[in-house]
């Protein structure tokens, strides 16, 4: 990620322009074993689900690992 990236996956809900504001937290993850470190293929923020209706204050955090 390059330095002074904002990369979140939470945005709280008091906020009503959350994408403008862009101002969230990095609260979800994705843990591996050392083994799978170097197996990462690929990585990404779901963010537009944040745009969902009724959606959740919280985004997918996805990976695929080649194994």
């Amino acid at each position: 990620m390059p330095e002074g990236e904002k990369l979140y996956s939470w945005w709280s809900y008091r906020n009503n322009d959350w994408r403008k504001s862009n101002r969230g937290r990095r609260l979800d993850h994705i843990l591996a074993s050392p083994a799978l470190g170097g197996a990462i293929r690929s990585h990404h923020i779901d963010v537009d689900l944040r745009d969902w209706k009724l959606a959740s204050d919280h985004v997918p955090v996805l990976a695929t690992f080649d194994v």
